[in-house]
């Protein structure tokens, strides 16, 4: 899904992601877990505004198909260079992320609901909190799929509405300090959340604004090989007395090797960028039901 479908430089996120060495940094005070989290809770717009959240719609463009990776080619023994066709095809991606147009519905309890342009065509992802469906129509699909069991699982985990730490108790998440880091040159605390189904994920907080700076993101598979996903929140804007972050963006963190055996290589980010969002919009009935199939084109 968009919250969090809602990937990337390699080089980029070394650089801009580094890890302090081993206890508190001597800049950043020393509070407890809990501490943190109230204090980001009020900079965020105070719990009891986000509970008053019923619904959010977000509306913005998201990246995709900007993916500079290095091709991937393979030499055929007895042949002086890779050859083409399947694998070994030296295919030329597009240097610059696409920016798709998008509309996210959200609302309690875990409800989501993704449109997204592409090609004149709208691909759907509903997820009704029990039950998840998809419309691809611009793969040509024109009924609607169920959610894959993969899919069910990373639906389940995701975060409301309103984030992984307000009201964190009362979702029976448990969370802890796990010490300080720089995100982007600024100090960071980074708390170790386990949650209710017994995940682990991770959260970074701004020692100085006490808002997320960064998350840790659902595992992403390439080549065969599943990469570590860091989400960094930035240009958080008030609206309706709560603080949003406009900007996200998502890095696909390397491993040393695929799957395949071959050494792993860059993906840039990804960018989600809102340009509208609107605090419990009133949304149909039946927002969140299984979609309709598109009608197919008469010949």
């Amino acid at each position: 899904m968009l919250r969090k479908t809602l990937t990337i430089l390699i080089c980029a996120a070394f650089a801009l992601s580094l890890k302090a060495a081993p206890g508190n940094s001597p800049t950043v005070p020393t509070l407890s877990a809990k501490e943190i989290v109230d204090k980001n809770v009020a900079a965020r717009g105070g719990l009891q505004a986000w509970r008053a959240v019923e619904t959010m719609t977000l509306e913005g463009k998201m990246g995709a198909g900007g993916n500079q990776r290095a091709t991937l080619s393979l030499r055929i023994p007895g042949t002086q260079s890779p050859q083409g066709g399947g694998l070994e095809g030296v295919r030329q991606r597009p240097a610059e992320e696409v920016q798709l147009p998008f509309v996210m519905d959200l609302a309690r309890p875990h409800k989501a609901r993704v449109e997204l342009e592409f090609k004149g065509q709208t691909a759907i992802q509903v997820y009704d909190g029990t039950n998840g469906w998809k419309l691809r129509p611009f793969l040509n699909r024109l009924e609607v799929e169920p959610y894959t069991a993969e899919e069910m699982k990373i639906a389940s985990r995701e975060s409301e509405l309103d984030g992984l730490l307000v009201d964190y108790a009362a979702k029976g998440t448990r969370v802890e300090l796990d010490g300080t880091e720089k995100v982007e040159d600024r100090d960071t605390y980074k708390l170790k959340l386990t949650l209710k189904s017994g995940d682990v994920t991770h959260v970074w907080v701004d020692a100085k604004t006490f808002l997320e700076a960064k998350v840790e993101g659902e595992p992403r598979r390439l080549d065969g090989t599943y990469h570590p996903v860091e989400v960094y929140y930035r240009d958080y804007r008030n609206v309706n007395g709560l603080e949003i972050p406009f900007v996200l963006e998502t890095r696909v963190l390397p491993v040393a090797k695929t799957a395949l055996g071959i050494r792993d290589t860059p993906v840039p980010p990804e960018k989600a960028l809102l340009e509208k969002v609107v605090i419990n919009p009133k949304f149909d009935a039946a927002r969140f039901s299984k979609p309709a199939p598109v009608a197919s084109k008469a010949k």
